[in-house]
């Protein structure tokens, strides 16, 4: 007891003087009234009450439902006119507990009818390319959209409204609680091209051998997800915000020209009928090849088949369980390749479609890119459950669907690509095969929460670029580490310095954001990457997030889910993360205001008098230690460089008549201490991360956990004692927390010389 009274007495003035300042700041507002504004309160005013639906710690509760949709199609693509027409039953299942009265279905493609409503405005730009011009004011507008021909059930015509991109179906009664309902639609529309008229579907045209190749999505009447948190989700497709549908099973016939090669969601039901004798005996090796591809339809013979326009045609047949939506690409240019991969002991086939204008580098890289995506996920998620993930090149193309993605990545006309093109490839193809685990699996609602399925895919897609890069060292040569284009936190410092009239919150629809790409991709990625690497670390972040993966997948989680389970499942409270870094647009910079040197000694001092009287005592009656910096009346020269025992009698007293020998052998007898004052001109509170360099050459990193700002937002001050001289302290030395503003980073203060001075300097002899 005695102890630890003379040490309390040995820092109170280092540590009330401290919290002194920091409660003096904070009074002066409670005086006056206030709400609660601190960084770190909880986050009850901001996320949905938990419920029998989803539970406060972040998993599906008692009464958790989802709805399901089946569908029966039949698709006949006309390629020469670029038109398809589909018929679909859909079988609807109402899971949920209340009574139906009518159904939502999407109609996406509605978005290119030429009456279509336009969401932005727009103005006369004062320069603009000839294409681009001709193309907005010249051209007759293209007539997309879906032509309904019929609804029905049973034979007998339903009523329905289209609402824009959405189509209710009015029952003829309620749909009850557990019961399904079962009714038919039939359809058309031009397809259109996805180059010129920029698009997530439809064709590009070689215009060089008259062939299209086409990568179709959204070309069939959806139904919309009904839920508990949104009920109806019938929010209209604008663009930007993708998609929220139910899973079901598929059953699809799918009629094209008989020289065209397919791949689509689902299993091949007749891959005997659609493939040759030699691509059967190329499929069955690649099947047992885990090293390299396997060419199932070569260069040459794509080649051939683009010449000779078949007036034949072929039904591919697929089935599919448990997805939540269907696409599929098809041309007669399409190059084929696969190879097996073992994904935490099963077997999935990674393949790849492509024509020969991606040639040498898809043949090269794309399926390799598959096969490592799906290792890397599974082992970051959940093992992925389906046979297959599919590559399909399409020019300017990044879209994902379940099993099959579009990726761009294409050589010149002689075959020739740069690092920047072999990178982007390889980039956008984990990223669209990632969206197989995020959303199309934990499948959220990319309508409204687009950094749910964007952002938290592209966090993993850059944790599988990393280890791409170690996989394949050969890819990356001559660069240490695979080049993310995000993940890093220093490339998403120029977003969140930028002008905040045109940032949005993390948490904002998709729709109402001025830069979705930093806003839905960037920094929700660049945030989780910082939780993992410097707030929570690898071990706690990867058991949560893996956690969360499992309870969600195949179900329809919300921002709630998501904050809860990573919580839960680790025991760091996140409050304050969240709601910095994804329900306000504040940015981090935390700066190194003032850095002072103490020493200690037997002398009263002015300042120890005061304190000592405002606890009703005087030196006289109480043997302290007083503290002094090296601006201080009472410091003298001759206490640099000496121990505290050198400096202190009284200290070395005390030790002499409280320690054995033997403990006074361990006890710690620091020459300095520094007093580092960090300000905060930032909005976002993060841990502080310094480095020490000392005078012999060495150095060391200290973290300071985020709670260090919980009483004091502006301003905080730690004491280091050091046996050692500090000649340099460096403020997140690695870059890790994102700061906007490295330039207070440092102490002493780093010099920047102006252009002119670095001039002057480098001609100088």
């Amino acid at each position: 007891m005695k102890r630890l009274k003379l040490l309390t007495s040995v820092f109170m003035m280092f540590v009330f003087a401290g919290i002194n300042a920091q409660e003096t700041e904070q009074q002066e507002p409670r005086q006056q009234g206030h709400t609660n504004q601190n960084k770190f309160r909880q986050m009850y005013q901001e996320l949905a009450t938990p419920n029998q639906y989803r539970t406060a710690s972040g998993a599906p509760g008692p009464a958790y439902y989802q709805n399901e949709a089946d569908y029966k199609m039949d698709i006949v693509l006309d390629d020469k006119n670029s038109v398809l027409t589909g018929e679909e039953t859909i079988t609807y299942h109402n899971n949920s507990p209340q009574d139906l009265e009518y159904l939502w279905v999407q109609l996406d493609q509605n978005i290119r009818k030429k009456d279509a409503p336009q969401k932005d405005g727009d103005g006369m730009a004062p320069v603009a390319t000839a294409a681009g011009f001709a193309n907005k004011y010249l051209e007759t507008p293209f007539d997309g959209g879906f032509d309904i021909k019929e609804v029905s059930a049973n034979g007998s015509d339903l009523k329905y409204t289209i609402n824009q991109t959405m189509m209710r179906v009015d029952l003829p009664k309620p749909l009850k609680a557990g019961e399904t309902y079962t009714f038919d639609i039939k359809w058309s529309y031009n397809v259109n091209n996805h180059v010129t008229n920029r698009a997530r579907s439809g064709y590009e045209l070689f215009p060089e051998d008259g062939n299209k190749a086409y990568v179709i999505a959204q070309f069939f009447p959806r139904m919309a997800v009904y839920n508990d948190v949104e009920g109806w989700q019938n929010y209209q497709f604008w663009g930007n915000g993708e998609f929220a549908l139910p899973f079901g099973d598929y059953e699809v016939n799918i009629t094209v020209p008989a020289d065209h090669i397919m791949e689509a969601t689902g299993e091949l039901q007749n891959r005997k009928d659609v493939y040759s004798k030699e691509m059967m005996k190329r499929y069955e090796q690649a099947k047992k090849s885990y090293d390299k591809p396997v060419i199932i339809v070569t260069q040459e013979e794509a080649e051939k088949a683009e010449k000779n326009f078949s007036e034949k045609t072929k039904t591919w047949t697929y089935k599919a369980d448990m997805v939540r939506d269907f696409a599929f690409s098809t041309s007669r240019k399409f190059i084929l390749d696969m190879m097996a991969v073992d994904v935490m002991g099963k077997d999935v086939m990674a393949v790849s479609v492509y024509p020969k204008e991606g040639n040498p580098l898809w043949e090269e890289w794309s399926t390799k890119a598959v096969a490592a995506t799906l290792e890397s996920y599974s082992k970051h998620t959940f093992q992925y459950p389906y046979h297959k993930a599919v590559s399909v090149h399409a020019k300017n193309q990044g879209m994902e669907y379940p099993m099959i993605c579009w990726n761009y990545g294409r050589p010149d006309e002689n075959g020739n690509y740069s690092d920047r093109t072999k990178f982007g490839m390889i980039s956008v193809i984990i990223h669209e095969v990632g969206h197989n685990f995020f959303p199309m699996i934990v499948n959220s609602d990319e309508r409204q929460w687009g950094w749910m399925d964007e952002g938290i895919n592209t966090f993993v897609q850059y944790v599988a670029e990393q280890e791409f890069g170690k996989k394949h060292p050969e890819a990356i040569a001559p660069e240490k580490n695979y080049p993310s284009r995000r993940g890093a936190p220093s490339k998403i410092v120029p977003y969140m310095k930028g002008n905040q009239d045109y940032i949005s919150p993390i948490m904002s629809n998709p729709e109402q954001v001025y830069q979705l790409g930093n806003n839905a991709y960037g920094k929700p990625a660049t945030a989780l990457n910082i939780l993992r690497e410097t707030i929570m670390g690898k071990e706690l972040f990867d058991y949560s997030f893996a956690t969360y993966s499992k309870r969600w997948m195949f179900k329809h989680p919300t921002p709630e889910d998501f904050f809860r389970t990573m919580e839960d499942a680790s025991g760091v409270d996140l409050d304050w993360f969240w709601r910095g870094w994804f329900y306000t647009t504040d940015n981090v910079d935390i700066g190194i205001k003032e850095v002072q040197k103490y020493y200690v000694t037997d002398n009263p001092t002015e300042a120890g008098r005061e304190m000592l009287k405002r606890y009703g005592t005087t030196p006289e009656e109480t043997k302290a230690l007083y503290v002094v910096s090296e601006d201080n009346e009472a410091f003298s020269e001759d206490m640099k460089g000496k121990s505290l025992m050198e400096n202190s009698e009284t200290l070395q007293a005390y030790v002499m008549d409280n320690f054995s020998e033997e403990e006074r052998k361990n006890l710690q007898a620091p020459k300095y201490f520094y007093q580092v004052t960090f300000e905060k001109p930032g909005g976002l509170v993060m841990p502080i991360i310094i480095e020490l360099s000392y005078a012999d050459g060495t150095s060391e990193k200290v973290t300071y956990p985020v709670q260090i700002w919980r009483k004091n937002d502006s301003n905080v001050s730690k004491v280091i004692p050091s046996n050692k001289e500090i000649t340099k302290i460096t403020l997140d030395p690695d870059l890790e927390t994102a700061d906007v503003d490295v330039n207070n980073n440092s102490w002493p203060k780093n010099e920047n010389k102006s252009e002119f001075d670095e001039y002057k300097d480098s001609t100088q002899d």
